[in-house]
């Protein structure tokens, strides 16, 4: 009597488990057609491009004729004076992005998220330049912020301090430094937001702590906000690294590409240079190619430093 609902339960669990294996790969399969247009727009946009242009870096092409012609084209762009000159300015660039792109909008965050009243404005005040076209923004500091006369925006604040005035993007000292201050203007208000969010998860018993401690501010910064949101500084210092290192549309716009004496041209705009001024697309894709594989060992170099710290 009781071997027969037995046996009914073993006939019934492979039905059971049918229905299982079948929903879920009906499920899985309902997920993979959502995924096919993102995956159909990354191999479109994103991957074909970037395998087009490594194989272009080992070709020459002429009148429409392509032949294979190895590492010329890597040994042609490193041998190019200009190839040194842009990616020092890249790296000065970067650094300078590093000291007062990355740290103001730290900075500026703590000041918001210790303030008591007008918080929302205030947040909306900060993001707004990230709302404004780039090349919008950059013909403001360009034409009205960086004028060289004294009609200037920066030039009539030093007279009136009575500090002398600068020509800004005409000279070559001032022109990495004056795109710095214009590109930290344009994009600070998405790092501001990022950090408010992390600095607003971390708990309050810890200042409290650190105050009852007899901590000052720069101590809790130090102590407390700092290691909380380690991981967030670190993610948007590699973000801001591999940005920094593609500039392109400051020194396009503000220095009219190059700027006085080779002083604004960076890697991407010697591509942009090299294949649109030159016609010299394999070039143009080796370069590309050359800041591909820096880009890749630095980030590869940051997350094994990151991860063995955590």
């Amino acid at each position: 009597m009781t071997i027969a609902p037995e046996t009914g339960r073993a006939q019934q669990q492979p039905a059971k488990t049918r229905t299982r294996g079948g929903r879920k790969l009906r499920d899985n399969l309902t997920g993979y057609a959502f995924l096919i247009g993102a995956i159909f727009c990354f191999a479109l946009f994103s991957w074909f491009p970037m395998i087009r242009g490594i194989v272009m870096s080992f070709q020459h092409t002429k009148r429409g004729v392509t032949s294979w012609v190895g590492l010329d084209n890597y040994v042609r762009i490193v041998q190019d004076p200009s190839f040194w000159t842009a990616w020092k300015n890249t790296f000065y660039f970067t650094v300078l992005a590093l000291i007062l792109g990355y740290l103001v909008p730290f900075v500026v965050a703590i000041v918001l998220n210790e303030l008591r009243h007008a918080k929302g404005y205030l947040r909306i005040l900060v993001y707004l330049p990230v709302m404004l076209p780039p090349a919008s923004a950059l013909f403001l500091f360009k034409y009205y912020a960086y004028d060289p006369s004294d009609a200037g925006l920066f030039n009539a604040i030093l007279k009136f301090l009575h500090l002398p005035t600068s020509e800004w993007m005409q000279s070559p000292t001032m022109t990495m430094p004056a795109m710095v201050l214009a590109s930290t203007w344009m994009n600070m208000g998405g790092a501001v937001l990022i950090y408010l969010a992390s600095l607003q998860n971390i708990p309050g018993e810890l200042y409290e702590a650190a105050e009852l401690d007899g901590a000052g501010i720069l101590r809790r910064i130090w102590n407390v906000t700092i290691p909380q949101t380690r991981l967030i500084l670190a993610l948007l210092a590699m973000l801001q690294i591999v940005a920094t290192m593609q500039v392109f549309i400051e020194p396009l716009i503000l220095a009219n590409g190059a700027g006085t004496q080779d002083s604004a041209t960076s890697v991407a705009y010697l591509i942009y240079q090299h294949g649109f001024f030159q016609n010299d697309l394999n070039g143009a894709a080796a370069l590309g190619v050359i800041m591909l594989l820096v880009l890749a060992v630095f980030s590869a170099f940051y997350l094994r430093l990151t991860t063995k710290e955590d």
